[in-house]
């Protein structure tokens, strides 16, 4: 997947719809799902007892939402954009922002056979 945690992300489709970047809190592997700040919050009803809520009641978690809902949102040119992968000239891999080609982060450590010479 090409959003990680930590990025801000503006989602685009749904009822939490919004133009604010939110934080992303966790990537789950396998199911290409994401758990936004503050969206898509649900109440879950515990028993007592229950070791987050001794006294029982309500708690309000965030649940995941489909990773296709959610554009990333670049600081660089302040919009929400998509995200690509490229080689740089030492031969390590890293994210990009495709609208103004901003590099996002370093994925994997420099390779000798993708150096450019």
């Amino acid at each position: 997947m090409k959003i990680r945690r930590g990025d801000s992300v503006i989602v685009i489709t749904g009822a939490d719809a919004g133009d604010t970047p939110r934080r992303v809190l966790k990537v789950v592997a396998g199911g290409n799902k994401i758990t936004v700040e503050n969206i898509n919050r649900v109440f879950k009803h515990v028993k007592r007892g229950h070791p987050k809520s001794p006294q029982g009641g309500r708690l309000e978690l965030e649940m995941p939402i489909d990773i296709s809902n959610v554009k990333y949102y670049c600081e660089a040119c302040s919009s929400a954009t998509r995200i690509g992968y490229r080689y740089t000239s030492d031969g390590s891999k890293e994210r990009f922002c495709k609208s103004c080609s901003a590099a996002v982060g370093t994925i994997s450590p420099a390779k000798a056979k993708y150096q450019k010479q």
